[in-house]
């Protein structure tokens, strides 16, 4: 299985020169220390801030450069600050590519539940619901399965939802799957040493398999 590590590596595959990309709280935050050299992506936070760096060494920390999941961040040259209503205008407007977000459950239909189990006490949705109505692309860092051994990649989210048909990918610790435009979840990707039988046996929404399905390559 991938570690956190490893799906965040896997996912910084998926981004294109010339991106603005929106890190979700948790593993997407990772991705930040996997961007491709010499790739141009700008890395944006809901709190106001674009042109995010990799996670700071102990010299580099600055306790006033922090991202939405209120974690120490460096900058990159040329960045910049600003309010977070102006952050939310940029992410409203459509102007961010692809949004990378943790989540408890997807469907087959690539609906998304992120942001509340009920029951528990939580601060509030954040910028989730935002994000994921306006994100032109977005992929779902994840683990395939609650702690409990039960799928997270589902029929139908029985958590409050965050958004409705919106996820595009996942790569979860076990696979990289496309949620298809007419449902369902086509495996890609397997993690290494695992098989797809397995992925199959934890995966309770539509499973879609052609041909051989490849390992996960990292490196």
């Amino acid at each position: 299985m991938l570690d956190k590590n490893g799906i965040a590596k896997r996912i910084a595959r998926e981004l294109k020169d010339g991106y603005y990309v929106n890190l979700g709280i948790g593993i997407p935050t990772l991705v930040a220390n996997y961007i491709p050299e010499g790739m141009d992506v700008v890395l944006q936070s809901e709190n106001g801030l674009l042109g995010i760096g990799p996670f700071p060494t102990e010299e580099e920390v600055d306790a006033d450069l922090i991202n939405a999941g209120k974690q120490t961040i460096t900058m990159i040259p040329g960045s910049s600050l600003f309010s977070s209503a102006d952050s939310f205008a940029m992410i409203r407007g459509g102007h961010v590519d692809l949004t990378i977000l943790g989540a408890m459950e997807v469907s087959e239909h690539g609906d998304i539940a992120n942001w509340k189990i009920p029951g528990k006490m939580v601060k509030g949705m954040g910028g989730a619901m935002d994000l994921v109505a306006s994100a032109k692309n977005i992929i779902v860092a994840m683990q395939h399965c609650s702690k409990d051994g039960k799928s997270k990649l589902l029929k139908e989210c029985t958590l409050p939802l965050t958004g409705i048909r919106c996820v595009k990918k996942i790569v979860s610790d076990l696979a990289v799957l496309d949620v298809l435009p007419e449902g369902g979840f086509k495996l890609l990707e397997r993690a290494p040493g695992v098989s797809v039988d397995y992925i199959r046996s934890v995966t309770e929404g539509k499973l879609i398999i052609e041909g051989e399905i490849p390992e996960i390559v990292l490196e």
